[in-house]
């Protein structure tokens, strides 16, 4: 194949790693632009060797390449939002201990599960003791004198 080819290749597998943002893509456009350079600079190969060398490239960009690029941005692991525990949430439901309802907290509506030991009645306010997807884990105030 022609160098340009490999080129428009490349750049194709790049507009389909912008549109899907999942960092997979992108790094198979490393193996197409290899080729294309290899093929700009005169190095003559069969389309096999063509094949085979976007395939290693690739594959070596992908496994190599990817894990630091996805830690330098920060996308790996699990999101955790930690940072809502210790907050208080408002009761817009009545909450029976081990019952899930409604809470609201920072203007949005959360599943809410009383995992304490206490009833939380509706309008009271109840402290996150956890955040596990869109669900927060309240207790009750604690009430000190």
């Amino acid at each position: 194949m022609a160098w340009w080819i490999w080129i428009v290749l490349g750049f194709f597998l790049l507009g389909a790693e912008l549109a899907s943002a999942t960092l997979h893509v992108g790094f198979f456009a490393i193996g197409a632009f290899v080729v294309a350079i290899l093929k700009g600079i005169g190095v003559e190969l069969p389309l096999w060797g063509e094949i085979i060398v976007f395939t290693i490239t690739s594959l070596i960009a992908f496994l190599f390449i990817r894990p630091i690029v996805m830690r330098k941005l920060k996308l790996t692991g699990t999101k955790v939002v930690d940072s809502l525990v210790g907050e208080q949430a408002v009761a817009m439901t009545d909450l029976e201990p081990d019952e899930t309802g409604k809470a609201e907290m920072r203007g949005s509506t959360w599943n809410a599960r009383n995992v304490g030991s206490e009833r939380i009645a509706r309008g009271e306010r109840c402290v996150v003791e956890a955040v596990e997807g869109l669900v927060l884990y309240v207790k009750g105030r604690a009430h000190h004198g």
